[in-house]
């Protein structure tokens, strides 16, 4: 059993739409004010504040004067954000993530219900304090017989709301096949592929441009704080949503295609998060989501009976000749065809890149080998380096 999230488009009655409103409000005073709190106390007394204090502090918070609005709205989301804050803290300490940052209003916001929080009866959602179902746009059925554990939902910045249903179900996995390929990322080409094709970049931002930067330059000429301004500003939201919605329905098609058609799929491992503090690069970088893309394929491969593999990132797949193994001092990236000084064959790029890597990738695979003999060397003498090196008496 694999846990699945469905989600939908729903459009609030008036009074739905209140009460979510006010909900994902007072969400989002719990989390600042819980951030607020642990923050002071970290750098006025160096003291850490953990989950159990910051849900006594909610009810302490419910019972004054100030927030007693809190009882308003059902304590299920409240309690929710406080176990999304602990986990941001923990993600924070681990090294995982950045430390936690203070929700805003024009981000929109969401609230998650739990199963004591809402009831899903006859296929349709009640969620707690509100009589009326939620209209939901059904456009796919749940799996039969498919209860939600979990529900959230979502207002986006451009004034949509969604709703998400998590669920537990089972996924059948596709049939065996012998197809394998290897995958190149780029940014004029998304994709270029082991067996010869390349898959064109949609740059849905450029194809966007024109029209964010007029919607961009009519809400920088509206006053702060006017109502002028806040329909601007949803203009402006709306096209960012366009956008992203164009690119992750590109990418969707794009990695279900490739999860059906092979067996074994090899990628580079890529550090995106290195790679767009290029600035010159940042914005077609970001565009490509070259992260999103392999995350898909990860758990799309997980679910489907799939092998993804990683090779590593400084295996040198574009400059290495994939007929001799002969490897160039330099390639510069406008160098997009060059013959091999060793044996003189002709390579694509990107052509050349890709089948470098599927072969990489089945080296790993096979063999457990690495794919940069170098780097087990220094492994190894570094290794060495510790064993030689006297402890510190304890």
């Amino acid at each position: 059993m694999t846990l699945k999230a469905f989600s939908y488009r729903f459009y609030p009655t008036p009074e739905q739409e209140s009460l979510l409103r006010r909900t994902m409000g007072c969400v989002r005073l719990v989390y600042n004010r819980a951030l607020a709190v642990r923050t002071e106390a970290w750098y006025q007394e160096q003291k850490r504040v953990g989950g159990t204090e910051t849900s006594s502090m909610l009810t302490s918070w419910k019972k004054t004067e100030e927030l007693n609005f809190l009882n308003e709205v059902s304590s299920v989301p409240l309690q929710q954000c406080l176990r999304h804050l602990q986990t941001a803290y923990t993600n924070f300490f681990d090294g995982r993530a950045k430390y936690p940052n203070f929700k805003k209003k024009r981000n929109g916001g969401s609230a998650e219900f739990t199963k004591s929080a809402f009831r899903f009866k006859y296929g349709q959602v009640y969620l707690a304090k509100c009589a009326a179902p939620l209209p939901i746009r059904w456009s796919r059925t749940l799996p039969e017989g498919a209860t939600p554990s979990t529900i959230t939902v979502k207002l986006a910045p451009s004034g949509r709301w969604s709703v998400s249903l998590l669920v537990d179900v089972e996924i059948e996995a596709l049939p065996q096949t012998d197809s394998q390929i290897g995958i190149d990322l780029g940014i004029t080409s998304l994709l270029a592929l082991s067996t010869g094709e390349k898959i064109a970049n949609p740059k849905g931002f450029t194809a966007k441009y024109r029209k964010l930067r007029r919607a961009q330059k009519a809400l920088s000429r509206k006053q702060k704080g006017s109502n002028n301004r806040h329909k601007a500003r949803l203009k402006v939201a709306k096209v960012h949503q366009s956008i992203a919605d164009a690119r992750k329905d590109n990418l969707h098609k794009l990695t279900t295609r490739l999860v059906r058609e092979n067996q074994t799929i090899a990628v580079e491992d890529l550090a995106v998060k290195n790679l767009v503090k290029n600035r010159r690069l940042a914005l077609a970088i970001s565009d490509a989501s070259w992260g999103e893309l392999v995350r898909q394929l990860e758990y799309k491969c997980d679910w489907y009976g799939r092998t993804l593999i990683k090779i590593d990132r400084w295996f040198p797949s574009s400059k290495r000749c994939g007929n001799c193994g002969h490897i160039v001092d330099e390639l510069p990236l406008n160098v997009r065809e060059w013959d091999c000084p060793n044996c003189g064959s002709h390579h694509d790029r990107d052509l050349n890149a890709a089948k470098n890597i599927l072969a990489a990738g089945l080296a790993v695979s096979v063999c457990g080998a690495t794919v940069r003999p170098e780097q087990s060397k220094s492994v190894r003498a570094g290794a060495k380096t510790l064993k030689r090196k006297k402890q510190k008496p304890k």
